[in-house]
This record gives C-alpha cells, structure tokens and sequence, in this order.
C-alpha cells in the first residue's frame, strides 16, 4: 500500500493559518474594549445577599455570570467576573470590595429584669447577649446591685463585638420576695375550634408530641379530624449529653403508622457546633429508618437561657442548623426549623430551609414565609389527656 504524504507547503500553510488566527484573537482581546464603572461603595455588611452586579454601575456589554458573592468572611475580596462587550468579545474583570460587621449585638434585655431574692445567679451569664458575627462578645453591666438585698438597681448592660459596633441597654433590675400565689388554670381550646378557625382547602391542621402526652389513641385522634402528628424522636440530655429516644416515640409512630396519619418528627438538639449537628442528624435518621415519615424532620434548638455558654454566633448557630438539615435532605428527607417569632426575628439569620414558625396567638403578624405554624400549647382532642400543642401545615 502507498502511503500518502501531506506536501510540506500545505503543513506550513496550515500551521500559519493556525498562528494568524491565534495572534487575531490575541490581539483582539488585547485591545478589547471594556468600560465599567463601579458604584461609590465598594463596603458591604457581613452575611449580605449581594450580586456581582449590584456593585456596577455601568458596563459595555453584558455579565454572564452575575452569581451570588460569598460575604461570610471579614476583610477585602476581590471579585472576578466575565462579560461579553459591546463587540461580542468575550472578557475578563476585577474588582475589589470591603465586607464590614456594622450590627450591633443583641442584648436580650426588657426595661425592668426580675430576679428572686438570694438567687445564685450571674447577670451577665443568664441575660442572653449575642452577635451576628463574633461568637463571644464583650458582655457586661454597669452599676452596683446585691442580689441577696430586695430593691431596685438602676444598671446599664452594654456589649461589645470585635469590629466596635457597641449596644447599651439601661435596666431596672427588680430583686423581689416570691410570694406564694396560685398560678391560675390555663383554659383549653378544642381541637375542633382550632378546624373551624383555620381549615382550608390548601392546609392540614395536625398536633405535635412526645412523651408528656402519655399514651395516645391514634385512632380516636383520626376520628377527630388530626390530619398529621409531629412526633418527638429524641434528643441529647444538656450539652454533649448521651442520645436519648423519646420515651414514647416507637409507640407513638408506630402506631401513627398504622392509623395511615401522615408523621414528621422532630429532634431537641443541645448542638455546639456544625460537627455536632452533622452527628445529631445521622442519630435521627438511624432511629427513623425503619418508619413511614413523610414530613419534615425539624431541628428543634432552644437554649435561650444558657445560649452565653455555647460560645455562638448568630451566623454559626444558623449555619449549625443548617448543616444538621443539609444531612437530613441529602437522605431524601425534607427539613424543617423551628423556633419561635421572637427568636426568628432577632436572632435566626435567613435560610433556604422550611421554617416551622411557635407564635400562640389568633392571627399571626410574622413577615417571612413559614412552612407550618404552632398555634397553641394548650389545645385539647379526644385521644389524648391534657393539652397538646396544635399546628397548622400549609
């Protein structure tokens, strides 16, 4: 067989048409035009949603990635972007900007604080003091009080974060005798009144349980209209504290189950840290593994009155919960926070999870989208003895 060889010419030709092309484009982007004009300030606020864009004024041409910039470090930053100009070439741009802390923390703290007299406490450790960036704040209060000597204490709580953002909060602090009154019966409210009140056609109204409801009558809960349960399946006892299952958690949604009520679950987390989240979700799903669940799973975090001790950030406790529903979901699951309005509002940063919203009242004026609704703690259905929280599903 002949072989055939390419004449060198036609080699050389080919390769030059190769370099001109090269050296055209080269050039070309070289002389690229490129005009942008920045806005005056180039600072944002730590955790911000902003856009590549929303720091230009002006381009010529258009930006093909206009993404998310990630605001969750302190410092400079710079920004790198392509566009394609006004002449369908495409480029490359840089800029800088500067993300700042300029939030104040949060002193949990009303005008007037009561405490009982000759009470074993420290202020500055019981009343809750965060920030959104710094996980340990400055804390601490300005003035003379006893708390062994019944009276009231003039005092200023202030609070300091490492970027200098200061909040003052003046208090009277009430150091009182506790009498001996009777609280007063809470009154219930009826299952049935909570279907009149908010059963719709896009909603289910349901209850939410654990241990403290005794033993319940799933299908005496079914008769009476409970259309899902949310059910407690365990948490851990304090702070690093061993793994605990609900008491009765197996027979609660094993017996949801079997009555065909639709079931979530919900877990009571003492979580320090995202590490400890991760472990806590794969804790919940081995104990649900072998049940039908087709709810959210919630993460349930509640220590307000210690939270000085977990040495938390706003920013890190969001992230810790979101890390605990990032497992939960990677397993096929939906995830759910909880938590209350207050809270919601002033301590929760926003996040991309459902949001399981405790606000007892008629008619709730909470702003941001929730996902179910907590409306009561004191609701009452035949199947179960005393109250039980009542919720609403949308």
């Amino acid at each position: 067989m002949q072989k055939y060889k390419i004449p060198f010419f036609i080699l050389l030709g080919c390769l030059s048409l190769i370099i001109i092309i090269f050296l055209y484009q080269f050039i070309r982007l070289l002389t690229a035009k490129i005009e942008v004009d920045l806005v005056d300030n180039l600072e944002v606020e730590f955790n911000s949603k902003v856009k590549v864009s929303d720091f230009i004024k002006s381009i010529n041409g258009t930006i093909l990635d206009d993404y998310q910039i990630d605001t969750t470090k302190l410092g400079n930053k710079e920004i790198e972007f392509k566009f394609k100009n006004d002449d369908n070439i495409k480029v490359k741009y840089q800029y800088n900007i500067n993300i700042v802390d300029k939030t104040k923390p949060l002193i949990w703290l009303d005008d007037i604080y009561k405490v009982a007299v000759n009470s074993d406490i420290k202020l500055e450790e019981k009343i809750l003091c965060g920030d959104n960036y710094d996980s340990k704040p400055n804390c601490f209060i300005e003035g003379d009080y006893d708390l062994n000597t019944i009276g009231d204490y003039d005092l200023v709580f202030k609070a300091l974060d490492n970027s200098g953002n200061e909040a003052i909060q003046p208090f009277t602090l009430k150091v009182y005798e506790p009498t001996s009154e009777e609280k007063g019966e809470k009154e219930n409210y009826p299952f049935s009144q909570a279907i009149s009140q908010y059963k719709t056609a896009n909603n289910k109204i349901g209850i939410d349980v654990s241990k403290w409801q005794g033993d319940i009558d799933f299908a005496k809960l079914k008769e009476n209209g409970v259309e899902f349960v949310m059910i407690r399946v365990g948490g851990t006892r304090g702070k690093n504290g061993k793994y605990f299952v609900d008491e009765k958690f197996k027979q609660n949604i094993k017996n949801a189950n079997k009555e065909n009520i639709p079931v979530g679950v919900y877990f009571y987390s003492y979580a320090d840290s995202s590490k400890k989240a991760k472990e806590e979700a794969k804790w919940v799903l081995n104990q649900i593994k072998n049940y039908q669940v087709d709810l959210p799973i919630a993460f349930d975090w509640e220590e307000w009155s210690n939270f000085n001790e977990y040495n938390l950030s706003f920013f890190g406790l969001t992230s810790m919960a979101e890390e605990f529903l990032k497992v939960i979901e990677a397993n096929g699951y939906k995830g759910m926070l909880y938590s209350s309005k207050n809270y919601l509002e002033k301590i929760w940063l926003d996040s991309k999870y459902d949001i399981w919203l405790a606000h007892y009242t008629l008619k709730t004026d909470y702003t941001k989208d929730f996902k179910m609704w907590q409306i009561c703690d004191n609701g009452q259905v035949t199947g179960i003895e005393g109250f039980v929280d009542i919720d609403v599903l949308y």
